[in-house]
């Protein structure tokens, strides 16, 4: 019998960002300010640990320790999900343990990094990691970083592991869309984690929305969302040409997720150093990014 979330998770997610002190390690105070910042403005829960959390910078201490962080301070006002995705089917599990006790509402699973694997290679993964906790999880598909899993995987895996409950879905390939929306059973739940495909996946019956830019403007990934879901066609494209263009002018021009924590900086959040030392041309670039975010930031509303 499938795993089932009571209640069902929200539509939009934020992925937050992992601010760092001086040193690298992750500042826990600024953490939960992102948090606040994005239940504010329209998310309906947090996701931990994701692309955007730039999570291989950080030990798993560092990671489990954030993730019952977040559910602390989420307190109840929306889920907390965890990815527990490692380059290590050990420290994978271990992870899984950790975030399972702390209290996520579910787990999210990206594949392993850095090595090249088959796609029955990420299968036996999915299914050990699956059988070690009893939380439902949800797939995470993370090409630019990680073996991508297919649709016809994933959609095997839904039919036979139980607490396998869905898949965010970061590859940007719109085919996906309609594949798993039209091979995917009752009880999974499909999350777009591309932003530019999010109206898209909206249109084509996926259930929200894992974002990297709602952790600095979930105001804008909200309501694409809402005015789509009220019927309003003109108002949701919109918003969504408006999200384009954020996304093309401040974050798709650096390394993810540079452009996030920019954004937030821009909006009275400054998340730390970046992990990198800057060239000349990329300290240009980003000054120029900061100009624009700037202005950008000053015709949001305040709270």
């Amino acid at each position: 019998m499938r795993t089932e979330l009571n209640p069902p998770l929200p539509a939009v997610f934020a992925a937050l960002c992992t601010p760092i002190d001086e040193n690298g390690r992750p500042d826990t105070t600024t953490f939960d300010r992102v948090i606040d910042f994005v239940m504010e403005r329209g998310a309906g829960g947090v996701v931990v640990g994701g692309a955007t959390a730039e999570f291989p910078h950080f030990a798993l201490d560092e990671r489990a320790s954030l993730i019952r962080g977040a559910v602390a301070r989420m307190a109840g006002r929306g889920p907390v999900i965890a990815n527990v995705g490692t380059s290590s089917i050990f420290s994978t599990i271990e992870l899984a343990c950790r975030a399972e006790d702390a209290g996520c509402a579910a787990l999210l699973l990206s594949m392993p990094h850095y090595f090249h694997y088959s796609q029955d290679d990420l299968a036996a993964y999915c299914e050990a990691v699956c059988a070690a906790v009893r939380s439902p999880i949800l797939l995470y598909n993370l090409p630019a970083f990680a073996t991508p899993i297919g649709p016809p995987t994933a959609l095997r895996l839904f039919e036979t592991i139980p607490n396998l409950i869905g898949i965010k879905d970061s590859s940007g390939d719109r085919a996906n869309l309609a594949t798993l929306a039209s091979g995917r059973k009752p009880g999974i739940s499909l999350f777009v984690g591309n932003d530019s495909l999010l109206l898209d996946a909206e249109r084509a019956g996926w259930d929200g929305v894992i974002s990297g830019i709602a952790c600095f403007a979930p105001e804008l990934v909200a309501a694409v969302v809402r005015s789509h879901r009220v019927g309003n066609a003109i108002e949701a494209s919109d918003h969504q040409t408006t999200l384009d263009h954020l996304i093309r002018s401040a974050v798709a021009p650096l390394p993810a997720p540079w452009g996030v924590r920019l954004g937030l900086a821009a909006r009275g959040i400054a998340t730390g150093p970046l992990h990198l030392p800057l060239s000349l041309v990329r300290r240009k670039q980003i000054e120029e990014i900061q100009a624009w975010l700037a202005e950008w930031a000053s015709q949001q509303p305040r709270r």
